[in-house]
């Protein structure tokens, strides 16, 4: 009989790709028993172990711990089907908390671009954007919006969008906020503003009616709640609509278009 071919632990780490330490920690919990060892110790494996360390590895990618592989590789009775059904829904479910979590963080980033970074205040903001019911919502939206308006609104900027239109707006923002030390007559300002403007006609051009529904709803600070619009400082909001109406009239009096 041909004696086995070993290899050596080091060979098989490199492999495999995958570290001395690890295989070391295999053999401890009994996952990957090495087939011999050397008069000095070192471990040896055979083509078997390395077919088992690729098993382990396979389903370690599809996010089993390593004591279900354990059992699923020893148990000759186990319902592979089952588990793989438990371990997809598994997944499913943590994906959909990986994408609730990605929606936090995109939104503090934007938060903190609108507060300057100060991350205390735009907490408490999401805090408070948390709070309204979708139910509640849904109704208020109903009452103040017609049916064609209530579409417009699916295209407002989003505080957790990634879209090119929202994180502007958000910018736009945080950069009129940044500057509410000056007068709103100022060129940094007005610059401001009429991009603000500019965004408006491409995105609800010939929508007035339903863009001065949502600055009425903008102005008071209970609605924006109950609508679920970040909340904007009154200061804010009052400091835009200045710099609005010296854009508009230094416009020569054009339709005021908030």
């Amino acid at each position: 009989m041909d004696n086995p071919l070993y290899i050596h632990i080091n060979e098989l780490a490199h492999k495999t790709e995958i570290t001395v330490r690890t295989l070391r920690y295999y053999d401890s919990i009994d996952l990957l028993k090495p087939s011999s060892k050397t008069e000095g110790g070192h471990r040896l494996y055979v083509e078997e172990d390395l077919k088992k360390l690729q098993q382990i590895q396979f389903l370690k990618n599809m996010g089993y711990a390593l004591k279900d592989i354990q059992e699923m590789l020893s148990d000759a009775s186990w319902n592979w089907e089952h588990s793989l059904r438990n371990q997809l829904d598994y997944i499913v479910e943590e994906q959909q908390r990986l994408k609730s979590m990605e929606v936090s963080v995109r939104e503090m980033l934007h938060s903190l671009v609108l507060e300057q970074g100060n991350q205390h205040e735009a907490i408490e903001k999401l805090i408070q954007l948390s709070r309204p019911k979708a139910a509640k919502l849904k109704s208020l939206r109903e009452d103040l919006f017609s049916r064609d308006e209530q579409e417009l609104w699916e295209k407002l900027p989003r505080m957790q969008g990634s879209d090119p239109h929202s994180l502007e707006w958000i910018a736009l923002l945080g950069q009129l906020k940044s500057h509410m030390h000056e007068p709103p007559a100022c060129d940094k300002v007005q610059n401001i503003i009429r991009r603000m403007m500019e965004k408006q006609q491409e995105d609800f051009g010939g929508q007035d009616d339903f863009l001065n529904k949502l600055w009425d709803a903008r102005k008071s600070a209970e609605t924006s709640e109950e609508l679920g619009l970040y909340p904007l400082e009154p200061e804010l909001i009052d400091y835009m609509e200045l710099a609005y109406d010296v854009y508009i009239m230094n416009q020569g009096g054009h339709n005021d278009e908030r």
